[in-house]
């Protein structure tokens, strides 16, 4: 299927979905931005999404609990200077588009717009409805296959995927006392309309296997958890994917079953590649989020050009990586996702961008533009943040330490964007002294901030990884898919948060 085609059978199916059943039309969709520009507002858009998901939960070697849910609604936005106005409903008429129309119309009277039809930085024009309907030349890019994977297996099957995972990690080691797993599916199909002219749609897959035990040795009891995920059918999901997610958790589970209370001190740390760059995207990727810097409220606001990290630190936000659980081939305003160097060589090139954002700052959106409904306004999000390797051999990197932490896993952390400062917890870790493993450590906790962390990269392996597809960001009370990656890094002097005792 070419992009062109793609493009035209993801319009069909959100007519299918979304408009047909309501009895509207892609005319209705632009008289309903008219009536909004006729107030002379800097933009508008309107965005439809049909939602269908299900979960299965495994617990005590039973399936307890599924959930099948299906909803549907559109969102329509204003914007006039740096003021948006917003009206949602899960009712779709024509009456209802006409409501919100006419409900955020009025943002005219609050901000200061600028001249009709003009982007600002982007010189977009903005045709009358009998102008517009038209479809892209070409579908910015077919990143994921428009599949349903609530649709894909029975439920039988489902059930046995959970029951096997059970067996399989109870089987692993007489010590699992405890296995939960989940498995989760979602089917979006989003249609957008905007002032400009463009209407586009796109059919989102999306796959979450979940897994986590609990051990057990003389009372002390220790918990793993592995997992996957990303923009395809469950069937992805093989026997081997099954058996290799099950052995994981039953793996991490043991490690934290001899670990030790965690150091307290400074030292230099580690940072495993994949999954330990959610750390990159909390304490530095929110940070180089647009909105915030246009208010000035972050830590890297006003530095395009300047030195930001070490030499050899580049890092990008890429939305286009084949059935990655952050791409999407449009973003939710429509724009197509793309790869946006933000750091390169240790120097700030750039911010993510949205709409809003790009014309105040008169700069090109970088089609990051995300929501995580219908039900919510966008803003400048992450998709899949990445930091790109160097020359560096993981083992040597490793073996570099005299004395310092080897964080391999994470959990939680918490980061506070206008001073940069984080916190994080890590899941797996090891105390190594004289480039030697010594022991597996307990209750980690890294502490730092963002911007200077990137100053002390010494070290950047040539083993850049993703990780599995299973991260969630929130901000603002929203929560949308992305993705992180990373190489094997050595960062000096972090503040190692324990209660143990070095050597």
């Amino acid at each position: 299927m070419t992009p062109r085609d793609s493009a035209i059978a993801a319009l069909g199916l959100a007519d299918e979905l979304l408009l047909t059943p309501a009895g509207l039309s892609h005319q209705d969709l632009f008289a309903a931005l008219d009536r909004i520009h006729a107030h002379k507002v800097d933009g508008a858009d309107i965005y439809f999404q049909y939602s269908r998901a299900e979960g299965w939960s495994l617990d005590e070697g039973l399936v307890k609990s599924g959930s099948f849910s299906i909803d549907s609604g559109v969102g329509v936005r204003a914007i006039s200077g740096e003021k948006q106005a917003f009206a949602y409903s899960d009712s779709l008429s024509v009456q209802a588009l006409r409501e919100a129309a006419d409900t955020v119309r009025t943002i005219s009277a609050a901000g200061k717009s600028t001249p009709r039809g003009i982007a600002v930085g982007q010189g977009r024009s903005t045709p009358s409805a009998t102008d517009r309907l038209r479809v892209p030349e070409a579908h910015p890019q077919s990143l994921y296959l428009p599949l349903d994977p609530t649709e894909a297996l029975s439920s039988d099957a489902k059930v046995e995927m959970l029951m096997t995972i059970d067996r399989l990690a109870r089987a692993a080691d007489p010590r699992v006392v405890q296995v939960n797993a989940s498995l989760v599916g979602a089917f979006d199909v989003v249609l957008v309309a905007r002032a400009d002219g463009q209407l586009a749609a796109d059919v989102r897959p999306l796959v979450r296997l979940s897994v986590s035990v609990i051990v057990e040795q003389q009372g002390r009891r220790e918990r793993g958890s592995s997992g996957g995920g990303g923009r395809y059918g469950l069937a992805r999901f093989t026997p081997e994917q099954l058996a290799h997610h099950a052995a994981e958790a039953v793996r991490e589970a043991l490690v934290n079953l001899e670990s030790r209370p965690a150091p307290a001190g400074q030292f230099p740390v580690v940072l495993g590649p994949g999954w330990p760059g959610i750390l990159l995207h909390e304490a530095i990727g929110h940070g180089l989020e647009g909105d915030f810097n246009r208010r000035g409220s972050s830590a890297f606001s006003g530095r395009i050009g300047q030195r930001v990290a070490a030499p050899g630190v580049t890092v990008v936000d890429d939305g286009t990586l084949p059935d990655r659980r952050g791409s999407l081939n449009l973003d939710d305003e429509g724009n197509a996702t793309q790869r946006t160097v933000l750091i390169e060589d240790g120097i700030l090139r750039g911010y993510i961008q949205d709409e809003l954002n790009a014309r105040l700052m008169k700069v090109r959106p970088t089609g990051n533009g995300r929501r995580e409904s219908y039900a919510h306004l966008t803003m400048p999000r992450m998709t899949n943040t990445l930091m790109l390797g160097g020359r560096d051999d993981p083992q040597d990197i490793v073996a570099s330490l005299k004395k310092g932490i080897y964080a391999v896993n994470f959990g939680g952390g918490q980061v506070d964007i206008t001073s940069g400062k984080f916190v994080f917890s890590a899941s797996e870790a090891y105390w190594v002294e004289d480039g030697k493993i010594q022991y597996p450590v307990k209750g980690a906790t890294l502490i730092g901030n963002g911007p200077d962390a990137l100053t002390r990269v010494t070290r950047i392996g040539n083993d850049m990884g993703l990780d599995p597809g299973v991260g969630t960001c929130g901000k603002e009370g929203q929560s949308v898919p992305v993705g992180v990656g990373q190489p094997t890094l050595r960062i000096e002097g972090l503040t190692v948060g324990g209660t143990g005792s070095a050597g």
